[in-house]
């Protein structure tokens, strides 16, 4: 698969769109750059497939920022929404509407036993917030626990939980978050491979040292997304949480990346951990692309925000909600999980026969279809490759193939393309990469 123009002609005119976006949106949208001394110009997508004003031709590798589940032009997507934007593009929640309860309905039935309750908003860091306001009017405490290397978005209340600089405001964010050190089993500070019990006191002595001991709650990504894709080790998140509840805290577990069938194994990241949570975080590929996000907790955590006034405007949206019953329908309509899971096994199988033969790649890991490559200068050290990894990303764009580096140290390729994606799309993908790593000039035995 190559980058092959199929059009005789741009359909749009690339640097006077350039220009235009340089001129009329926001200098802030430059903070995540992607090919930032030579933007991509996506005009349309096919199933895990975009492409750009001149036609060519790219597996997305990003599903558009994890937001693209089912694929691009999904046709039921298109129909349900099209069929509810025909019926009544809008409805407040201040009024009923059959389609937000048939949705939350279908919703609850994903989930664990319990008596669980849905309130939907726009996007996962509202949801985040949400989850938050939650957590302290349920416990009638304050402080929160996050994990070092946590990203759970940038609105006010989010950025107070996020550990990363640069997605911190030279303001005050929201206070009352302290953080935790994350268990990471590859480059944690604890070492290599140290197992959960070093993170689970230090949890311990966190609350005790940073807290009043007695916390509203903690939030946990089952995979750290933007972090690096790191993976909590087996058995942290349980325990973690029976730390937590102890501290009179409610677990939350952010979902927004993990959920809907994701990491192939389990539609829920807690599920592969056998934690319960009390409030799960969900957005992202909820809505097949659509802005969709939502939190789903227990009862009595919604009836206690009861003594709250809250209001969201457009949550629930029923167009939105249209495109999100589409995502829960062909899921299991075309098996999509099980997708997940076989091509996911298929790429680190893959990425672990390119490892013996390539110093670069340091780490490979994640499940289904959110996975992640570290690449480093040394594996001994461990030292980021930050430039190699820049040329590497180039180089799988000129040959087809889309893909972002996340973590703060920019050494961390994450795999997360739509879930329709194929055995032979992930083939090319393999090969793509395999021939980006010998450019370094860096193959052979480790």
């Amino acid at each position: 698969m190559s980058a092959v123009p199929t059009a005789s002609k741009p359909s749009v005119d690339r640097a006077g769109l350039i220009e235009r976006r340089a001129r009329f949106l926001s200098p802030s949208l430059r903070t995540f750059p992607l090919y930032a001394d030579d933007p991509l110009v996506l005009v349309r997508g096919e199933g895990a497939h975009v492409y750009d004003e001149a036609g060519r031709r790219y597996l997305d590798g990003t599903a558009q920022n994890v937001c693209i589940s089912l694929g691009f032009a999904h046709p039921v997507t298109q129909a349900m929404v099209a069929g509810q934007m025909a019926r009544m593009q809008h409805c407040t929640s201040l009024f009923y509407n059959e389609e937000p309860v048939r949705y939350a309905e279908e919703l609850v039935a994903r989930m664990p036993a319990g008596d669980w309750v849905v309130h939907l908003v726009n996007s996962g860091a509202e949801a985040i917030d949400l989850a938050y306001a939650m957590a302290r009017a349920h416990t009638g405490h304050f402080e929160m626990v996050s994990l070092r290397n946590a990203y759970h978005g940038l609105h006010f209340g989010a950025s107070g939980s996020a550990a990363f600089a640069p997605c911190r405001l030279p303001t005050a964010a929201m206070q009352g978050f302290v953080h935790a050190m994350h268990p990471d089993q590859y480059k944690g500070a604890f070492g290599p491979d140290a197992g959960i019990e070093p993170y689970l006191s230090e949890l311990e002595r966190t609350i005790f040292s940073s807290t009043s001991g007695r916390i509203a709650g903690m939030i946990v990504e089952p995979i750290q997304g933007f972090g690096g894709v790191v993976p909590m080790p087996p058995g942290y998140i349980a325990r973690a949480f029976e730390i937590v509840r102890a501290a009179g805290g409610v677990c939350i577990s952010d979902e927004v990346q993990t959920g809907f069938g994701r990491m192939g194994s389990h539609f829920w990241g807690f599920e592969a951990h056998e934690a319960m949570p009390d409030i799960v975080v969900i957005g992202k590929g909820m809505g097949n692309g659509l802005p969709i996000a939502g939190v789903v907790c227990r009862r009595e955590i919604a009836e206690s925000f009861t003594q709250v006034r809250f209001f969201n405007t457009f949550g629930g949206n029923p167009v939105a909600v249209a495109a999100a019953r589409s995502v829960l329908q062909v899921l299991e309509d075309e098996a999509l999980q099980a997708n997940a899971k076989a091509r996911g096994a298929q790429l680190l199988a893959g990425l672990r026969t390119l490892q013996a033969r390539h110093p670069l790649i340091g780490d490979v890991r994640g499940s289904g279809l959110i996975l992640g490559i570290e690449v480093v200068k040394d594996r001994g050290t461990r030292v980021p490759a930050v430039d190699a990894g820049d040329r590497i990303q180039k180089r799988l764009r000129a040959a087809g193939f889309i893909n972002v580096k996340g973590s703060a140290t920019r050494n961390c390729f994450r795999i997360n393309p739509p879930m329709c994606v194929t055995a032979a799309d992930c083939d090319a993908w393999l090969d793509a990469f395999d021939r980006a790593l010998a450019a370094e000039g860096q193959g052979g035995a480790a």
